[in-house]
């Protein structure tokens, strides 16, 4: 009889064990899962602004062929997207990648607000069609930009939830998952920009 309990314990025992080692795995699988999904959305990310620099001279450069106005507005455009290309991440998903990224990110957005800002200030330049291309294909960047924004952040919070809530928490804790930051807004975004001419 005893020889029949202890068969009984060990079974439970392995059978414990077997029930743990299967949650483990899969919840490995899922942060991992989870983890590769804020890298491809980090990288998304990346080709957006990337598109943003390499489009821009271009179109700057067709619009500056068609004419004259606002030279100062364009140069300085074209000077902050040649300070955004030095920037260089380390290709990781880290706040330090995002602030880096966001600080030169930001000064070309600027920049390409100032130009829809002269662009809609000089009816003449509307009816341009290089400026209207610009105008469009800007504004067109700027919301691919935004959406892969949103993207990235909601995965980082579909990882946190994972990294953070129990039960896996405890697998996430064992092989050394952190809980990661998404894009926050900069200070007194929530206010207009004011374009100066």
């Amino acid at each position: 009889m005893a020889t029949n309990q202890r068969s009984r314990v060990w079974l439970i025992l392995v059978s414990i064990l077997v029930i743990l080692s299967i949650y483990i795995g899969v919840t490995y699988n899922k942060l991992v899962k989870q983890d590769e999904n804020v890298k491809l959305n980090w990288g998304n990310l990346q080709n957006s602004y990337q598109r943003r620099l390499d489009l821009t001279p271009n179109l700057v450069a067709v619009v500056k062929a068609s004419s004259d106005y606002e030279k100062q507005t364009l140069e300085q455009l074209a000077a902050a997207r040649a300070k955004a290309m030095q920037v260089t991440t380390t290709g990781t998903a880290d706040i330090n990648s995002y602030n880096a990224q966001e600080q030169a990110q930001g000064e070309v957005a600027n920049s390409i607000n100032r130009v829809i800002g002269v662009i809609e200030r000089y009816p003449d330049l509307k009816t341009t069609k290089s400026f209207v291309y610009l105008q469009s294909q800007l504004e067109g960047t700027e919301r691919r930009i935004k959406t892969s924004r949103n993207d990235f952040n909601l995965s980082v919070a579909n990882y946190n939830k994972m990294v953070r809530g129990f039960p896996s928490n405890i697998a996430a804790s064992v092989f050394g998952f952190k809980a990661k930051e998404g894009f926050k807004a900069d200070a007194g975004s929530e206010n207009a920009p004011e374009v100066k001419f």
